[in-house]
């Protein structure tokens, strides 16, 4: 299926668009909000300040896709494939990125609130002024991360690889709750 004949069933009302290949399409600024993009091939894809508010992209392959300005609150991405991705002044509040591999991602100046980040890998990824507020990071992989001007408060950690003592510390002064134990949480700072 082409982008054409996709937009066209989309704005017929078909929102079930799962396991297609959209390979390095331009999508930019369309709406897809709600639609099942569960298992696309997005490799490379333009996605520039598209609409996916609430769309389904469980194991989606998003590799080096741009997904910068776009609106992915509400989504789920989890299990998708985002390495490399762009995702830079987007909005994922909300989004379910469980076990998701973020490694390289851009995701400076996004917003990250709410978000589920559990068992997701961001080695290497850059957080530069990201809102990681209420958000949730259990057993993620965070080696390499680039941390600056991160926003944390209430955000949840627990069991998280990659961080140092010196940035456990500077994050819990921010707000953030480090979970010692899953079983009987205890809220205080861990050393890494």
């Amino acid at each position: 299926m082409d982008v054409n004949t996709l937009l066209q069933k989309y704005a017929a009302g078909a929102r079930d668009f799962r396991d297609l290949d959209l390979f390095r399409c331009d999508l930019e600024g369309v709406n897809l909000s709600g639609a099942s993009l569960f298992r696309c091939n997005l490799f490379s894809c333009n996605l520039y300040r598209a609409n996916l508010l609430g769309t389904n992209l469980f194991r989606a392959n998003l590799i080096n896709a741009n997904l910068c300005n776009a609106n992915l609150s509400g989504a789920d991405l989890s299990e998708a494939e985002l390495i490399g991705a762009n995702l830079s002044g987007a909005d994922l509040s909300g989004a379910d990125l469980s076990g998701a591999d973020l490694s390289g991602a851009d995701l400076s100046h996004a917003t990250l609130s709410y978000v589920d980040l559990s068992n997701a890998t961001l080695k290497r990824a850059k957080l530069v002024d990201t809102a990681l507020n209420h958000a949730k990071l259990i057993k993620t992989n965070a080696q390499g991360v680039t941390w600056v001007d991160v926003e944390v408060e209430k955000a949840e950690f627990s069991c998280v690889e990659g961080l140092s003592s010196e940035l456990v510390t500077l994050l819990t002064s921010q707000g953030a709750i480090f979970v010692t134990s899953q079983s009987s949480p205890q809220y205080q700072a861990v050393e890494l």
